[in-house]
């Protein structure tokens, strides 16, 4: 799955992913692993990581990881809903490690949590995900 990373890292430019500085580190089915560095553009005004740019990464490795199991040639990934709580601070310097596991893969929906940790593996975030698969038009 190497190869994948790669892709899915080289999507990344342009957009709001490398804005956030998300990196993929690990893409299989089921399974996505990134990380993101708490740089102050990504902070509250206390220093610590805002809430949006944690449910930010969480949407954007849950999409990631729904693009393995659909054909992204004739179909789009739209996030419906998400959710999270935020539990615990990640300072400014810090990187903050995510991971997205598939809960449900339906035809039309998938469901991914996604579980935001800082550097010590404490849990910073834990999000719920709902994409929508539909066919271009």
């Amino acid at each position: 799955m190497e190869a994948l990373v790669r892709k899915l890292n080289a999507l990344n430019e342009g957009t709001m992913m490398e804005t956030l500085g998300i990196e993929y580190l690990d893409v299989r089915e089921g399974y996505v692993y990134a990380r993101m560095f708490v740089k102050k553009e990504l902070s509250q005004p206390y220093g610590m990581l805002h809430g949006g740019a944690s449910m930010a990464l969480a949407e954007s490795i849950g999409g990631a990881g729904s693009s393995v199991y659909v054909d992204i040639k004739t179909h789009v990934i739209r996030g419906m809903q998400l959710s999270a709580n935020h539990v615990k601070a990640a300072k400014v310097g810090t990187y903050v490690y995510a991971t997205a596991t598939i809960l449900h893969k339906g035809r039309q929906t998938h469901v991914w949590n996604i579980d935001v940790k800082n550097e010590d593996g404490d849990l910073v975030s834990t999000c719920r995900l709902t994409n929508f698969i539909m066919e271009k038009l």
